[in-house]
């Protein structure tokens, strides 16, 4: 299909994509190799990671690394410190993108932004998980609850200071769903490790 053909613009598709779209989508709808660069090249559009192009209209993106990893690796989730932050759960500032995947999926690589990926289990990979709109774009991310769970399990690489932390954060909010707690804790098999941390700060 080429450009001419389009009953819409180029400008209109990405807008009803939320104003951003990876090449491929872009080419599936209609457009140009060809076309895309020229967008890039006339400022139309912008390239925020390798094969993924924003509006430039639109206005500064509030989650850009959290998206950009979305659009590339729509099934990944993310997890630990990043879910941390995005919760704001955390005084730490994550250097990478933490997302969780299944033994069965590919791992993600990307040059920007660095990726740090985890593999789950099945059972731990699917409990949790919401799904949030960010900058037009559908991103999937643990809740507050799992994000505790999984930051205890591990809390060898993570620090216990940062999952304490995360637990005096969560219980200074006005809802706290200790069930769903200890439900996950069943799940990521951390029960009976994580009760007496439960009890003590929640």
């Amino acid at each position: 299909m080429s450009d001419n053909t389009f009953s819409r613009t180029p400008e209109e598709i990405f807008r009803e994509h939320g104003g951003m779209m990876r090449m491929s989508h872009a080419m599936e709808a209609g457009m140009s190799r060809y076309r895309l660069y020229s967008m890039r090249d006339q400022g139309i559009v912008e390239e925020v990671s390798r094969g993924v192009y924003r509006l430039t209209e639109l206005p500064a993106i509030a989650h850009v690394d959290l998206v950009t990893v979305a659009l590339r690796y729509p099934g990944a989730v993310i997890c630990l410190l990043s879910s941390l932050a995005f919760h704001e759960m955390t005084t730490q500032v994550p250097h990478r993108v933490h997302v969780a995947v299944t033994r069965q999926m590919r791992l993600p690589a990307l040059e920007f932004p660095p990726v740090a990926a985890h593999r789950f289990s099945e059972p731990a990979y699917a409990a949790g998980i919401q799904k949030h709109r960010l900058d037009g774009v559908d991103v999937q991310i643990y809740d507050p609850e799992k994000t505790l769970v999984d930051c205890f399990k591990f809390r060898n690489k993570l620090g216990m200071d940062v999952v304490q932390e995360a637990l005096r954060f969560y219980r200074e909010r006005k809802s706290v769903d200790l069930p769903a707690i200890l439900r996950f804790a069943r799940i990521c098999r951390v029960e009976r490790q994580m009760r007496p941390y439960l009890e003590a700060l929640l």
